[in-house]
């Protein structure tokens, strides 16, 4: 690839269209892009994209990890013809605009939400890896449907975050070739310089991870040198590559190479002669040479649209020689879910032995694992514990290891939950309707949290399948026993956090999880036995909750979740045996349930009749379903897990003692649904 005047000037054009966006909403970071500009255009000028059809699933994926330097990425996806107007990016960072403070994914040409340091790399290992199982699954001799790269930017900041770490080791790991990723060595953080706190060889460590380090001096101005680099990467098809780039953050400014030019906009004089220095007029803004224009509509737009047309050939023709695994993968292209696959989920009766939930789950995947090609999962090495592996799975390996094969669709995360959240919203944001799921303990979803919190912000349809899920984990103690954890995740916008009570519930929550769209789910599982409750079904548990067991003239609504829910059954014997009528509710999920018309929730929580909740973990948030709430407020304790129930009063003899006190306490009071509110 040969470069000349006009890169230069494209090059100088995208650093000054940053450099405006940052300045004219006096907020943002100027000095990543005035740096990176040039590896931006090399890299954009050649990557498979199509910017009239973005999501088209062949196309190379980028991800901006150090997500603060989105101005750069607003500039190259406007220059190259995607849906992004010059008034676009004179609102940067306005409300709402579309030219956000940090990519948003639902914006054209932005792959993931990125700007929690570290996140974005794992989002492009999680990408590579679907693409890797992508290409294996469908590609046919002569019909490459699937042979696209994942490129990402980063920083220092992704580098020292221990997220990226977890994740760089496992892309080495399974030899990633597709997958290429660009350091800004720069040197400088918002502190100072890296050598205040950072003085490790990152070369030597991603060597170390099994990954190729290209090193380019000249970041700033070496088009060349970066071209060679990524050329270079492309060949190697056994390894993931960094490209380890010198380059001057704040190229050009009066405060480059400081930590001044990271956050903050350019003064005005600064900004003057930095136009003036790279031939522009030192008094206008957001300046685009037609000439840049045309040189992007050349060298990207139209090979891209011609690429594309190339690939909608190429796939119809595929569809003819190949009909089955066609119309499967015109299925998934359109979103779509095989028709009556839900079909397959178990379902159970009270004559059904008890079983953990946790092995409901696995008894689940093994249903319904040949229906859907599209789920893919794993867990951070409790794959016994999580029992999230089906009996025929094939690992997602590298061949060349003898482990298993690209088509593979059990991922061995290793001990890495914050990686493996992160990359599962890789995967996911890949497209071909990819179903990512994880396993890990519920109390280790902590480690996690960061990447749930993007995965429900940027609507990624990933499945966390959390087992152990409360004191219940007994002798572990209370350094594995969750007690806030699902407090915190149903406090989460945008996130359905499930506690089935047995199988028809599990059932349920894999329906509704597998069938959602833009809502990430958490999936709560015993340890312990539960039994097949009277009363359950998939239909009725799907609405996140309903009336478990009913009761005419009832004197108090008993709402449970999980292993609570057969608790409260009996000690609604016990209570029926003092003349007090107890209704059973379940609530497996709270968003659901809050989905549902307010008619429907009344008659699930009506007036009249006290609630008392029973759920052994955190009472926070509970007031919006229940008057009184029997939980735990504290840490739990090591020992047997019947025990430990006792200890704190989970028998039904505890439940039944707190129901009656409920009910004496609002004798002869108006009771109102803890549903009712004024807005």
């Amino acid at each position: 690839m040969s470069f000349g005047e006009i890169d230069k000037l494209a090059v100088s054009t995208a650093r000054l269209l940053s450099v405006d966006q940052v300045c004219k909403a006096n907020s943002g970071h100027p000095g990543a892009p005035l740096g990176l500009a040039p590896a931006a255009h090399v890299l954009f000028s050649q990557m498979k994209m199509n910017p009239k059809n973005p999501n088209w699933v062949n196309r190379d994926r980028f991800v901006l990890s150090n997500g603060h330097a989105c101005a750069l990425l607003y500039s190259m996806l406007h220059l190259t013809g995607y849906d992004f107007s010059i008034e676009d990016l004179k609102n940067f960072r306005q409300l709402d605009s579309r030219t956000p403070g940090h990519p948003e994914r639902e914006l054209p040409g932005v792959e993931v939400t990125t700007g929690p340091l570290g996140q974005g790399i794992c989002n492009a290992v999680g990408l590579a890896i679907a693409q890797a199982n992508f290409a294996a699954t469908y590609n046919k001799p002569g019909f490459e449907i699937s042979d696209n790269y994942t490129y990402s930017f980063c920083g220092d900041g992704c580098l020292q975050e221990g997220v990226s770490s977890e994740a760089s080791s496992l892309a080495g790991h399974l030899k990633l070739g597709n997958l290429i990723l660009i350091y800004d060595d720069n040197r400088i953080t918002i502190d100072g310089k890296t050598s205040l706190s950072f003085t490790e060889d990152v070369a030597k460590r991603y060597e170390a991870y099994g990954w190729e380090v290209i090193t380019v001096e000249n970041g700033n101005e070496d088009l060349a040198g970066i071209a060679a680099a990524i050329a270079k990467a492309k060949q190697n098809k056994e390894q993931p590559t960094m490209i380890k780039l010198h380059t001057t953050i704040g190229f050009g400014s009066l405060n480059a190479n400081t930590s001044g030019v990271h956050g903050s906009p350019l003064k005005p004089e600064d900004l003057k002669q930095l136009r003036q220095k790279f031939g522009f007029n030192p008094d206008k803004s957001f300046q685009v040479p037609q000439e840049v224009y045309d040189f992007y509509q050349k060298k990207v737009l139209q090979p891209g649209v011609e690429a594309n047309k190339k690939w909608d050939q190429l796939l119809k023709a595929y569809e003819q020689k190949y009909p089955e695994l066609g119309a499967d993968l015109a299925r998934r292209l359109a979103g779509q879910l095989p028709q009556d696959w839900a079909a397959k989920l178990p379902t159970y009766t009270p004559a059904d032995s008890a079983f953990a939930t946790r092995k409901l789950s696995e008894i689940v995947f093994q249903h319904i694992y040949d229906e859907l090609p599209e789920m893919i999962g794993g867990s951070a090495d409790l794959t016994p514990s999580n029992l999230t592996r089906w009996k025929e799975a094939v690992d997602f390996q590298p061949p060349s290891t003898g482990l298993g094969d690209f088509k593979g669709r059990y991922l061995r995360y290793g001990i890495r939950e914050h990686g493996m959240g992160a990359i599962m919203n890789g995967i996911a944001a890949f497209g071909a309707n990819y179903k990512p799921y994880g396993g890990a303990f519920m109390n280790f979803l902590g480690y996690a949290a960061g990447a749930i919190r993007v995965s429900a912000l940027a609507e990624e349809n990933v499945i966390w399948v959390a087992t152990h899920d409360s004191i219940g984990v007994g002798e572990d103690g209370p350094t594995h026993q969750p007690i806030e954890t699902l407090s915190h995740f149903r406090a989460m916008p945008n996130l359905h956090v499930f506690r089935p009570a047995d199988g028809n519930e599990v059932s349920a929550a894999y329906k509704v999880a597998f069938e959602s769209t833009g809502t990430p789910s958490v999936i709560a599982l015993t340890r312990q036995n539960l039994p097949q409750l009277e009363g359950s079904s998939i239909e009725k548990a799907v609405k996140g909750g309903y009336v478990l067991q009913e009761c005419a003239d009832a004197d108090i609504t008993l709402a449970a979740t999980g292993s609570e829910v057969s608790l409260s059954v009996e000690a609604a014997k016990l209570l029926a045996a003092k003349g007090i009528k107890a209704r059973i509710v379940s609530l497996p999920d709270f968003l659901t349930f809050d989905k549902q018309p307010q008619e429907y929730r009344l008659s699930v929580l009506p007036d009249r009749i006290p609630v008392l909740s029973v759920e052994v973990l955190s009472t926070s948030g509970w007031g919006k379903y229940a008057h009184q709430s029997f939980g735990l407020d504290r840490f739990g304790a090591s020992g047997p897990a019947p025990l430990v129930f006792k200890k704190f009063g989970f028998t039904p003899e505890g439940v039944a003692t707190r129901a009656e006190k409920t009910v004496e306490f609002y004798k002869g009071q108006e009771v109102i649904s803890p549903l009712r509110c004024a807005f």
